[in-house]
Formats: C-alpha cells, sequence, structure tokens
C-alpha cells in the first residue's frame, strides 16, 4: 500500500515553493527529537522504527494519488510531475529501537535534499510519536509489574491498525503478548485471550458457560469468575475443570482484597497450580499497587494504547542544517528562536555515557561533531543509505536490546543529555 498521502498538505506547499526557488535540490539534514518527557518519567522508549522504514519505502505517488491531487489542485504541474518521480534517495541514522532517550536526543536523522526530506516529516512523526508513547508506558507497566507478565488488551480503544502498532510496542517494551491476532501475525508476538462477560450471559447457567469452555480447550484454559460472584464463580470454576484448572480471570472489585481473597479459595479446593489473571482499567500505579497481592498475571488495556494519558512523544521533525545553493562548501547550521521552542542548529552525533564528575547515573552525550567522548559508545545506526535500507533488528532483538538497556541505566534514575 502506497503511503504517500499519510501527509500533511503543507509539505506539499512547502515542496511547490521549493520548486520554484531551486531550493529543492539543496542538502539538508532534519532531525527527530522531543523537548520533555511526560508524566515526570525517567527517559522514554524509542520505537516504530521497522514499520517506518517500510513505510518511507512504500512512498510512492501513484496514478491515483496524482489524479487527485490534480483534481483538487493541491499543487501545480510541476510538482505533480516531480512527485511522479519521487523516490527517496537520501540516509536515515536513528537509535535503535527500544533504546532510551532523554529530551533533546536527536533519536533519528535524515540527511536528503530538502524537498525529499521536507515530504516524510508527517510519515515519520505519526509512527514514531504512538509507538514511541505506547512503548513508554508498557515499559512503565512491565517495571511495575516486575516478574510478573503482561498482556496486551487494548486493541478496542484505538483505531484497528493502530491497535497492530501499539501491540508491537507494548511487545517491543516487555509485555509478553498480545490479544491482538493481526499483530500475532505480521510481527510473530504471542496471542493470549479468555473469554468476555458477554460469553457467560449467553448460558442460563454459569457452570454451563464454564463446561462448553473446558470441552473446547481442556482444563487448562482460564475462567471468567466475576461475572455474578466471584467467590461462587471461582468454585464452579474448580467443579468444572478440577485440580488441572489453568487460571481464573478478575476484572472487578477491589483488586488487591479479591486476589487475596480468590488465591486462598483456590488453594483450598484443591487447584494450587491454577494461575489468578487481574484485569480492570489497570496501568503502572495500580499494578505497583498489586505488588503485594497473590496476582500471576496482568492484563492491560487502555491504558497502555493511550501511553497512560499521552498519546504522543512529542517528537518534532526540525530542520538543522542546509547546503548552499551551488551544492559544494560546508552545511549551514539552522536553528528556531521561538519562545519555548528554541532548537539547535547542525547535524546531531550521539553517544551514551557515564555522567560527568563521577556521579552515578548515565546520560546521552549530544554533539555537532563526530568525535565520540571518551569511554562513550554511539547511539546512532545507519537504518537507510542511499535510499536503500540497512541492517534493522528484528522485534525479539529490539525487545531484548530493550530489556538489557533498561536493567543497566535503571527505572528510576532521568536520563539526561548533554550537549557538547
Amino acid at each position: 500500500m502506497r503511503t504517500s498521502l499519510y501527509t500533511d498538505r503543507y509539505e506539499l506547499t512547502m515542496l511547490e515553493a521549493a520548486l520554484k526557488s531551486g531550493r529543492h535540490e539543496r542538502p539538508a539534514v532534519f532531525e527527530v527529537f522531543t523537548r520533555s518527557i511526560p508524566d515526570r518519567r525517567p527517559w522514554g522508549v524509542f520505537a516504530g522504527l521497522g514499520p517506518l522504514i517500510s513505510a518511507i519505502e512504500d512512498f510512492r505517488f501513484g496514478e491515483e494519488e496524482l489524479e487527485w491531487l490534480e483534481s483538487t489542485e493541491t499543487v501545480g504541474r510541476d510538482a505533480l510531475e516531480w512527485l511522479a518521480g519521487y523516490r527517496f534517495g537520501g540516509d536515515v541514522h536513528a537509535y535503535p529501537e527500544g533504546e532510551l532517550y532523554g529530551p533533546g536526543s536527536p533519536v533519528l536523522i535524515v540527511e536528503a535534499p530538502f524537498a525529499q526530506a521536507v515530504l516524510l516529516e508527517t510519515l515519520v512523526l505519526s509512527h514514531l510519536n504512538f509507538s514511541s508513547a505506547v512503548a513508554g508506558a508498557a515499559s512503565m507497566i512491565t517495571c511495575a509489574a516486575g516478574d510478573r507478565p503482561v498482556i496486551e488488551m487494548g486493541s478496542r480503544r484505538v483505531d484497528p491498525e493502530a491497535a497492530v502498532h501499539a501491540a508491537r510496542s507494548a511487545y517491543l517494551a516487555g509485555f509478553a503478548s498480545t490479544s491482538n491476532l493481526e499483530a500475532g501475525r505480521r510481527y510473530g508476538i504471542p496471542t493470549a485471550g479468555t473469554a468476555s462477560h458477554a460469553f457467560v450471559l449467553a448460558y442460563e447457567d454459569e457452570r454451563d458457560a464454564f463446561r462448553a469452555q473446558v470441552d473446547a480447550f481442556g482444563p487448562s484454559t482460564t475462567l471468567l469468575v466475576d461475572t455474578y460472584d466471584i467467590q461462587e464463580g471461582i468454585r464452579r470454576a474448580v467443579s468444572t475443570a478440577g485440580a488441572a484448572l489453568g487460571a481464573v480471570r478478575v476484572d472487578s472489585g477491589d483488586l488487591g482484597v479479591e486476589a487475596v481473597k480468590a488465591r486462598r479459595l483456590l488453594d483450598e479446593l484443591g487447584a494450587p497450580g491454577a494461575k489468578l489473571v487481574v484485569t480492570g482499567d489497570l496501568d503502572a500505579h495500580s499494578i505497583a499497587a498489586l505488588g503485594g497481592a497473590p496476582v500471576d498475571v496482568y492484563g492491560v488495556g487502555t491504558s497502555v494504547v493511550t501511553g497512560m494519558g499521552f498519546p504522543t512523544a512529542g517528537f518534532v521533525y526540525k530542520l538543522a542544517a542546509i547546503g548552499p545553493g551551488s551544492g559544494a562548501g560546508p552545511m549551514r547550521p539552522v536553528a528556531k528562536r521561538s519562545a519555548g521552542k528554541a532548537s539547535f542548529g547542525g547535524r546531531k552525533w550521539a553517544w551514551r555515557g557515564r555522567v560527568a564528575n563521577g556521579e552515578e547515573g548515565w546520560c546521552d552525550f549530544v554533539s555537532t561533531s563526530d568525535q565520540a567522548p571518551p569511554g562513550a559508545t554511539p547511539l546512532q545506526v545507519p537504518v537507510i543509505s542511499g535510499g536503500r535500507s540497512a541492517s534493522v533488528r528484528v522485534l525479539v532483538e529490539s525487545r531484548r536490546h530493550h530489556l538489557e538497556v533498561r536493567q543497566r541505566v535503571g527505572t528510576t534514575s532521568e536520563l539526561g543529555v548533554v550537549r557538547l
């Protein structure tokens, strides 16, 4: 599917004006960064790079798109002809997916002729802002959950395609599985699911619903026990599935209190191996509060797919440098001076290292020089070179990278950014 119209109109406005002025071919550098990390979190999680690379590869203007642009008089004939031959031929460097970042970290750099690069702004930001927001929330949730697995269950809260990207980002940040089957098919994420209250209500008796599910999936299935009365539901679940009952799910009430009561009753009824799954508008804070409860698995929906109330990472796509009209000579750094939105000019490089002066903690060192600080590790890697995709980690590798980096940096220390 072509992605060329996943674009704001002002990008084509800038393209047409640049074509007329002859500035379209000037070499340019754009960078992606955020000015702040939401919710006082210590860092953000960079996500969405894999789908973005695919979207850039599919960024083409075919006959249908061009005919529509012409019929709406969005751009003129010269711009239409230029768009008909559009192929991104530049370079993209980025932080690895799953990497942590701080405010001002240059997580993605685009180097290409101005017209080629300026068209990508909306495509880049729509992928990275949503996916990184979800990944940041998911990482906070899995930090709170500790070694207890978390299932992503938020598909019904967002657009269908966004749900797939949300499931991918949640898995990247440590979730164990997703309820979304398309995410499972597309990205190989483990899938999980139980049944809803509608299934139980479809039977005259709760036991009949449990029996139907056990007959279909065996006693190791997970039975939803809070449709009527949780304690009675657990008794019926055990009487139906026996000691081999896989799990029960509780979706309502005071989950801390109900978890203790449920665990005690399961043990008394001879089902000590049955796990307890809790769901119901959970987020990182409520999961942390359940840390002492005998919960085995969490199911999280709304809070993860909405980024725990922050559906965007706040990334911006800004021009950092532009070349001379002749095509020869040094790039000219450019920067905004707007109040509250000032930027810093020049192509940026970034490294991860220890905070200076012997203090504890880590930071991103950012410089317009490509010379690495002593002992620091480079963060940016090539992901597109000359318009061709370079090596990008598969999802399971990015997940592993995130968990390793998170453990090394820590979950409480703020990741600062130092400009050199």
